[in-house]
């Protein structure tokens, strides 16, 4: 399972996700910063990305559009990079397992 993280996520995160979700990226790092929300949902759908984001934006094309790409949404609050890493690390394995079950949005609270 490959991240795309949203543009308000940083791309500093990106290599060290690398091992527990190969070949993740981040917004910016394939210059879809100037991209609409639904350009980037497309994107992400014809390339396997799972969409994490922090708002509902993405939520809300899920409701309306259904998948792909699903969507992980992070509410964790105002928390810092290295706790989102350790949020995302830790719980991969539930993040995988929710998605190969089929749910199309997985929400993830502290």
């Amino acid at each position: 399972m490959k991240l795309l993280l949203d543009e308000n996520l940083s791309r500093r995160l990106v290599p060290f996700l690398q091992e527990a979700y190969p070949e993740s990226s981040q917004i910016a790092l394939l210059d879809l910063q100037q991209a609409s929300d639904l350009d980037v949902w497309r994107y992400a759908g014809e390339h396997d990305y799972v969409i994490v984001t922090q708002d509902a934006d993405f939520y809300d094309l899920s409701l309306t559009r259904g998948v792909p790409p699903p969507v992980l949404w992070l509410r964790l609050g105002n928390v810092s990079k290295s706790w989102m890493l350790q949020v995302l690390l830790e719980r991969s394995e539930e993040i995988r397992t929710a998605f190969e079950t089929g749910i199309t949005c997985v929400e993830l609270r502290s």
